[in-house]
Order: structure tokens, then sequence, then C-alpha cells
């Protein structure tokens, strides 16, 4: 179980790391939102969001991130992590992407904390 706002990010991290889609799509509530990419509209509900991470987890990519803030309100966090990815294009060229994300979790009945809003180009600066 995510027991902490950070964790759920965290967990993020570790599924995309081991290719594990179905564990990285768990920790999304069903009607979350993921902005996949910076300028386009934004996936909508675990369905867009599969087909959305589909791409990501393509890379075969390797992330490493650093939580750099946590604000909560009762049942709702807002969670700030410092990011950077390393993968292979299609192609077979090296990518490299990096940022600091802005996502909103929310604590479920359970006790457990699931993504409502994702997006990895969300922390500008911080």
């Amino acid at each position: 179980m995510i027991t902490t706002p950070a964790a759920a990010v965290e967990r993020f991290g570790d599924c995309l790391n081991a290719g594990d889609l179905d564990g990285a799509l768990a920790l999304y509530e069903p009607d979350a939102t993921f902005q996949a990419q910076p300028d386009a509209p934004p996936a909508r509900g675990r369905e867009q969001i599969r087909a959305a991470l589909e791409g990501f987890f393509a890379l075969e990519p390797t992330i490493d991130g650093e939580i750099v803030k946590v604000v909560e309100a009762d049942d709702v966090a807002l969670v700030m992590n410092r990011w950077s990815l390393r993968g292979t294009q299609p192609g077979g060229e090296p990518l490299e992407l990096a940022g600091v994300s802005a996502d909103v979790v929310r604590r479920q009945d359970d006790g457990s904390w699931r993504v409502v809003v994702d997006d990895p180009w969300g922390g500008g600066g911080a």
C-alpha cells in the first residue's frame, strides 16, 4: 500500500524502471489526468493514460527522481519531483529528458494515495 503522497510518485518511478505498465497505471485514480506532452491536451481516465504511458514505457527508460516538495491539505497533496530519464527512441537513438513534475495525489478510503493529476512538465523552475 502506498502510505504517503511522496511514495505514490516514487512508486511510479519504480514501475517505469521495471517496465511495469499495469503497476504504474494502478497508481492513478480512474478519472485521473496525465499531461503526457507539454503542449498537447491531457490524457483523461485510465484508458487514455494507458495509451499515453505506453509511449514512455516503449523507450525502455531508466528514471531517477528526487522529491523536492510535498504540500498536504487534508486528503490531498501536491508532490513536486525533480526527475531525469534516459531511454532509447524507436529508431535506436538515445534520449535524455529531465524536468520537475507537479503531481496531485489524494488519500483513498483505505488510507492509500493515488494520483489525480500528473504533470511531468509542471514544476517550472522548482
